[in-house]
């Protein structure tokens, strides 16, 4: 075991907590490089700088930040780092700006993963890095980043002084020994989160089918074990708050996914967390309003397909959508032949440029089976419908980190509804 700044404990206890007051940092002496400058990273490096530890922060966007000097390139940013933070969002977002950096890192240098991965891409960043790599995700979002209270999963061994003074000044760290340890324990503990919610969510529709005021519910749930996400989630739940998302609904459902991927018994949470309907960038507060509020319904079960409450049950008018949504679960290409006029186009941007693609160019993008992680995958009808010959639809598609938001037009031939055109999101 070490001392009180810096300790070393097993999986259970705290290792390290935030000395910063007693005098024990030597933050000039550190310099952090942190990569990605989302809703985490900027609440880690302007927290960083406010400690006085010389930050500098590289994002895709170009996101400049008082006290935290930029560069343009992941490269430029790491040249000079003692510590290199990842926060980025998934492990092919480390690979990609770890590619573009890893000639310019440090000799004796320490990478620190903070994304949500699994933990055989933990494993793999930990094998590739060509410096010392420690894998450790965080519990707690951008406000706890800000005054140093998130929990660090710290999955690696012998920290180093500048990852003791740096991770203390961002909150308190568990030692998960290993890589793949601290992978999966992030997993766990986004899971249960999911679980919450969607409990949450229920809990609130019993009582909406009860006649129960929301404000009355929540005065109770939050003398349960519910009590905590109550805590800090009442004032969305009530249209009380009007602040950017803490966390997003798109990154836990991600998360969600990943899970589900390493641990098939889980495969029901990203289902229930998809039909809430909660747009991707929302706070994960409106997956319980969405649950809450919502009555979704089964439309295809095969196809995973849903409809959103206030959509019509317009058995015909859905035909066509049940079609395509069941060539996008089986892989199979026929089913958009009867899906799509034969003169339909899709459209859309993809990387970075408008396409518009006749019947046959989509088609071909289908290989005849399911994709790998369909058994996760939900599709959910939240618009529909028609006026005399005409229709339109919205369908918003969860396919692993990808969320398609499709909007269809659809006409009556013969008696018969197909797909017309389609345009698409991708998120």
């Amino acid at each position: 075991m070490r001392g009180r700044h810096g300790s070393y404990a097993n999986p259970a206890l705290v290792a390290w907590s935030s000395g910063r007051q007693t005098g024990c940092m030597n933050s000039a002496s550190q310099t952090v490089s942190v990569l990605g400058l989302g809703r985490m990273g900027t609440a880690i490096a302007c927290r960083l700088a406010d400690l006085g530890f010389p930050v500098t922060g590289w994002s895709r966007s170009g996101v400049e930040l008082g006290g935290v000097r930029t560069a343009d390139s992941p490269a430029a940013a790491v040249a000079d780092a003692d510590l290199v933070l990842l926060a980025l969002y998934d492990a092919a977002a480390c690979r990609q700006v770890l590619a573009r950096c890893a000639g310019s890192l440090r000799p004796g240098a320490t990478v620190l993963g903070l994304a949500t991965i699994a933990p055989a891409e933990a494993v793999d960043l930990h094998r590739e890095t060509p410096v010392r790599y420690v894998h450790c995700p965080v519990l707690g979002s951008a406000p706890a980043a800000a005054t140093g209270t998130l929990t660090l999963l710290y999955g690696g061994a012998g920290p180093t002084p500048a990852e003791v003074d740096v991770l203390a000044a961002l909150g308190t760290v568990l030692d998960c020994r290993d890589a793949s340890t601290a992978a999966a324990l992030k997993l766990v503990a986004n899971g249960v989160l999911g679980d919450g919610l969607v409990a949450l969510g229920q809990a609130l529709a019993r009582a909406r089918r009860l006649g129960l005021g929301r404000d009355a519910t929540l005065d109770v749930l939050a003398r349960t074990a519910l009590g905590g996400l109550v805590a800090r989630k009442r004032d969305r739940l009530t249209g009380g708050a009007r602040v950017p998302a803490d966390f997003t609904a798109g990154a836990l459902g991600k998360d969600a996914d990943l899970l589900a991927r390493v641990d098939p018994d889980s495969a029901v949470l990203p289902r229930l967390l998809a039909s809430a309907g909660a747009p991707a960038d929302a706070d994960v507060a409106a997956i319980v309003t969405g649950l809450a509020d919502a009555d979704h319904r089964l439309v295809d079960a095969a196809a995973h397909l849903y409809a959103a409450p206030g959509v019509p049950a317009d058995d015909e008018l859905l035909a066509p959508l049940v079609g395509y949504a069941r060539g996008h679960a089986t892989g199979d290409p026929a089913h958009f032949g009867t899906a799509f006029r034969p003169t339909a186009h899709v459209e859309g941007i993809r990387d970075g440029g408008f396409v518009s693609w006749d019947l046959d160019r989509y088609r071909a993008n289908f290989t005849g089976t399911p994709a790998a992680d369909e058994p996760t995958r939900t599709r959910t009808v939240t618009e529909l419908g028609r006026t005399g010959t005409v229709g339109h639809a919205t369908m918003v598609l969860r396919h692993g980190p990808d969320t398609f938001t499709d909007l269809f037009v659809l006409v009556r031939e013969h008696g018969q509804w197909r797909i017309a055109n389609k345009v698409y999101h991708r998120s």
